[in-house]
């Protein structure tokens, strides 16, 4: 290149680079507009031509929120997490240009939002609502709905993920009627199977016309997900009869008293199950939310009837069928050829002979869920991984296993899920995972695992380079100190998710090694953790929150803490940090929103997140932090928090 041309990106044509911010999402642009005059200028510039505008990591306020979204009639796509903004907003994110709309936590909003959705968003494909309504005084009526349904008329997936029992029962069909026709997937938060059966049943046209079959509803339906109080025989035929189109199927239940015979699921239930024969994703969840519970009126018989018509079926997930046996299980196996996802929870009666001759059948597992199945052990597993291409192994709460099993779960070079809560492994067993799949792991939970020292944190990372691992759950282990976490500091793994609560040797020189960790040399400290839960450490005292204050752990969006004994500094930290969701009750963190981790996240970092920076418009240190210092009583730095 000659000495004249360009020096710096700075440097190009405002032109040029308004057209490669377009190409980014809205993290990164931010992240370049505080890097200089020129950059923030030209974001401020694109704002108002930015196809998409993701921003789920945070909630953002009203006033911090309103200057992102300038009139922009080019947006198609906008997600945003809604925890602090209310109906003034709504006329702030409708925009006529949108395909695509994903509002969570919408609590504080009524059923307006979804009226005006229908009024103004009439192009939408795909629209995502989640917990709407659910602040005290706020109302849904069915007039929003309708005005919803029948605005919004091509609307391919619709998700509204809150009570929609909440609408009247006497005209709640009819509204439906007014649907897209090019509706192919629907998931609902919560309904009652009442009123599902009356959506999808083929009634008779009342009084003018009395021998007409009222047309089907929802037909074009591929993907159906819902919530209900009871899963009954009635509702899943009345499913399969209705919708022709039906692919995917996944149905979750919570009692809250034991089911009678008629709203329960029976072997004459199952066999209904994919009359027409295109289900390619099956999943049946009985939970044990409120009652502790179980499909008892299903047994082996009801498993060979659904078997026979689920030759194609892909994915299988059954929850809480606790009269099933091996039988039924192997059924499963034998039948459906084309498996590549089983998940069972709760399955009490099953047993290693279930995988006993799994290498005889051509499946070709990737996922692979047990989870509370108690009767399993080593030797389930040693069979299970003649699957060589697993990818998601889930064994939590199969308490029988030990470090035989990790012994061959270390041969599957593919893993890169793994979750062994609860089980018998000790150091031994972890050490087998080092030389075979530490390094394509992302995920690795040893919760509650109690034969675990800080020796198994030393032979996993200890040595080892490259890895991908993003989220590690240590939880509840009572021999893990500070040295195993030191360890894990200098091992400068990128973790993005670290869980480490009810760990009673955990104390403020662990959060001190985290908030010092360096991932490499161009990123600031701490600066991979997006999530981290200390709740319940029986050594973090008040010296810990001083270095969870700015600068430290730039990126950090969830933080679990114990805070029950000094609140002011818990409050004061929230201050601090508006943009980091503070649990301090035992809830678990994490939430599925969260955008993944790409190249986002991979610029040179400020001591601040460059998206707080441009929210906060390019100040650095608050006043927060003297009210901060001004909630910290003088006491002892040993004095435990909780």
């Amino acid at each position: 290149m000659s000495s004249e041309s360009v020096e710096s990106l700075d440097q190009l044509p405002t032109a040029l680079l308004a057209t490669i911010m377009t190409k980014l999402d809205i993290s990164s642009v931010c992240s370049l507009a505080v890097t200089c005059r020129t950059f923030n200028s030209c974001a401020s510039h694109i704002l108002s031509f930015l196809p998409n505008f993701h921003v789920l990591d945070i909630s953002p306020s009203m006033e911090l929120i309103k200057p992102l979204l300038p009139p922009n009639r080019y947006l198609q796509s906008l997600k945003l997490d809604c925890s602090q903004l209310s109906d003034s907003a709504i006329e702030l994110f409708l925009r006529p240009s949108l395909q695509e709309l994903c509002l969570h936590n919408c609590a504080d909003f009524s059923g307006t939002l979804l009226s005006r959705i229908g009024l103004r968003c009439k192009d939408l494909r795909s629209l995502y609502l989640g917990s709407v309504a659910e602040k005290r005084g706020r109302a849904v009526h069915i007039s929003d709905l309708e005005e919803l349904l029948g605005g919004c008329t091509g609307l391919e997936a619709l998700n509204l993920m809150f009570d929609v029992s909440l609408f009247l029962r006497h005209n709640f069909t009819q509204v439906w009627a007014l649907a897209s026709n090019k509706l192919t997937s629907l998931e609902i938060g919560y309904i009652s199977s009442v009123m599902m059966t009356e959506l999808l049943s083929p009634n008779v046209v009342p009084h003018h016309c009395p021998n007409q079959i009222r047309p089907s509803i929802l037909p074009g339906i591929q993907k159906l997900s819902l919530s209900v109080d009871y899963i009954t025989d009635t509702m899943v035929g009345t499913i399969s009869k209705g919708l022709v189109l039906l692919t995917d199927l996944e149905l979750r239940d919570a009692p809250l008293i034991e089911p009678r015979i008629t709203f329960d699921l029976t072997n004459s239930g199952l066999q209904q199950i994919n009359q027409y024969g295109r289900l390619k994703h099956l999943s049946l969840v009985r939970s044990q939310v409120f009652l502790t519970t179980y499909f008892k009126r299903v047994n082996d018989l009801g498993i060979l009837l659904m078997a026979e018509k689920c030759a194609n079926v892909e994915s299988i997930c059954l929850g809480g069928f606790c009269r099933v046996t091996d039988t039924g299980f192997k059924t499963i196996l034998h039948s459906c050829s084309r498996l590549q996802k089983l998940k069972v929870s709760h399955g009490s009666q099953l047993t290693d002979l279930v995988f006993h001759d799994i290498a005889a059948t051509s499946l070709a597992l990737n996922h692979v869920s047990l989870r509370w199945c108690n009767l399993l052990t080593n030797h389930a597993i040693r069979s299970l991984v003649c699957n060589t291409g697993l990818e998601v192994l889930d064994l939590r709460k199969c308490k029988n296993l030990g470090d035989e099993a990790l012994r061959d779960i270390g041969s599957l070079s593919k893993l890169k899920m793994l979750k062994l809560d609860c089980s018998d492994i000790s150091d031994v067993g972890i050490a087998y995972l080092q030389p075979g799949i530490i390094g394509s792991l992302v995920s690795l939970s040893v919760r509650g695992c109690k034969k675990l020292t800080d020796e198994c944190i030393s032979v996993l990372f200890e040595g080892s380079s490259n890895l991908q691992l993003q989220e590690l759950d240590i939880s509840n282990l009572p021999n893990l100190s500070n040295n195993g976490v030191l360890t894990l500091a200098r091992s400068r793994v990128p973790i993005s998710e670290l869980r480490m609560r009810q760990c009673p040797l955990i104390g403020d020189t662990s959060v001190m090694a985290l908030a010092s960790m360096q991932v490499d040399d161009e990123r600031g400290h701490g600066s991979s953790l997006r999530l981290l839960d200390l709740y319940n450490c029986g050594g973090i005292t008040q010296l810990s929150y001083r270095w969870l204050k700015k600068p430290y752990f730039p990126r950090l969006r969830w933080l679990g803490v114990t805070g029950s004994v000094n609140r002011d500094i818990v409050d004061a930290l929230a201050m601090n940090r508006p943009f980091l969701h503070v649990a301090c009750r035992g809830e678990e963190l994490g939430t599925d929103h969260w955008n993944d981790v790409d190249g986002s996240y991979l610029h040179d970092y400020e001591e601040l997140d460059e998206l707080e920076l441009w929210l906060q418009g390019g100040e650095g240190e608050s006043d927060d932090d003297e009210e901060m210092e001004d909630a910290e009583p003088e006491v002892d730095a040993d004095v435990p928090m909780g």
